[in-house]
């Protein structure tokens, strides 16, 4: 960004915000909540918003649409681990009690806007329009990701950490250089911060001035190690004024607020305010993944203060609070979130025969002389082994 960028970024911030530049970009003195564990609204006093910091709370369609996401996002995680004990599933990374994160990222987005999820995100993809099965596809051990980013606008989930935010910010340069209308939500948690793509991915996006929304699930632990082993700094959300962008934290399992705090950054985003940073303090409540021992690293009395903050409990008990979820809306939505279930237990319960030639034919648009070599000797070895039978 030139220096007459950055003035012009002043100018507009005062402007907008009645604040200076500085003050923009430092995150509030508190996290944003808006609902407390018990699902009641919290005064706006009390819900760490400050001068400059305005976040309306979402209309009732958008908060009911967000609750039956939730309970959806709940009961494929359950269904989804259980799937893994069957063997029916090779690894399944779960994000129960991470699911209201998941959700606001994916209703917080427009038709035109991309995602870049991690590995635990599957809820998130699945909100934004993503069949199931296809979200699973990687999971059970397939070759491929399962769906179309270009379809669906969603990058693919994988596990190498951190690489989506370089993704995601390319894609959000492309979109600029090309005078697209969109915004990038790019997803990664605390661990993923202290990987160097992190740092290259803000860097880029800030000095661009691009339309991404870093948004940071802060569930404390990096696999085994927790974030004071990482990183002293007051927040993550803090790491934000270094790179030029605003940082903001907000109560990750408290989906109102989400919801809230997302929509807004879209808007900077889109209004060409540039990149932000966002940080959502949640928690893992199983364990990384079903190859993990979490009883390891963490105590029990920890893991049940967080019981008590789920995001599911909470969001039922402020729309009841409201007069926005009947008993029959329950029930509706219950009947849905057991429907989605059981269409991925006959999903995963099918049996899928490989074709070996998928090894070679999928590789390049155009094969090179080596894999049409290494193609015909497995076909022609395939079919001594079926001679010979």
């Amino acid at each position: 960004m030139t220096q007459s960028e950055q003035r012009h970024l002043s100018d507009e911030v005062s402007s907008k915000f009645g604040i200076s530049v500085e003050d923009y970009m430092l995150p509030a003195r508190d996290q944003i909540q808006m609902i407390d564990d018990n699902g009641a609204l919290r005064p706006a006093a009390e819900q760490g918003t400050e001068p400059g910091h305005a976040y309306p709370i979402p209309g009732a369609e958008e908060l009911q649409r967000g609750y039956e996401q939730l309970v959806i996002g709940r009961r494929v995680n359950d269904q989804n681990s259980a799937l893994v004990r069957q063997g029916r599933m090779a690894v399944y990374p779960s994000s129960h009690g991470q699911e209201a994160c998941q959700v606001a990222a994916a209703l917080c987005l427009g038709e035109g806007d991309w995602m870049f999820p991690t590995y635990r995100d599957s809820v998130a993809v699945m909100a934004k329009g993503v069949d199931p099965m296809e979200v699973m596809t990687i999971f059970r051990g397939d070759w491929h990701g399962g769906y179309d980013p270009t379809q669906y606008k969603v990058g693919i989930q994988s596990t190498p950490l951190t690489t989506q935010l370089l993704h995601a910010v390319g894609v959000a340069h492309a979109a600029k250089l090309r005078g697209e209308d969109t915004v990038v939500l790019a997803m990664c948690g605390d661990g993923a911060t202290s990987e160097g793509d992190f740092h290259e991915a803000l860097n880029f996006a800030a000095v661009f001035n691009l339309p991404v929304i870093f948004f940071v699930q802060n569930n404390k632990y990096a696999i085994s190690v927790p974030l004071s082993s990482q990183t002293v700094a007051p927040s993550l959300a803090h790491k934000a004024v270094g790179y030029g962008m605003a940082g903001e934290r907000v109560d990750g399992n408290d989906l109102v607020a989400l919801m809230s705090v997302l929509d807004r950054a879209v808007k900077l985003a889109r209004e060409g305010n540039g990149p932000l940073l966002i940080e959502a303090h949640t928690y893992r409540m199983q364990a990384h993944t079903n190859a993990d021992d979490a009883t390891r690293y963490r105590e029990d009395d920890e893991v049940k203060a967080w019981m008590a903050k789920d995001p599911v409990n909470r969001m039922r008990g402020f729309l009841k609070g409201q007069g926005l979820l009947t008993e029959a809306d329950e029930e509706r939505i219950a009947a849905r979130a057991e429907e989605t279930a059981s269409y991925l237990r006959d999903g995963m319960n099918s049996e899928e025969t490989p074709d070996p030639q998928d090894l070679f034919r999928w590789v390049y648009a155009t094969p090179t002389p080596q894999l049409i070599e290494q193609s015909a000797m497995l076909a022609d070895e395939l079919s001594r082994e079926e001679d010979g039978k």
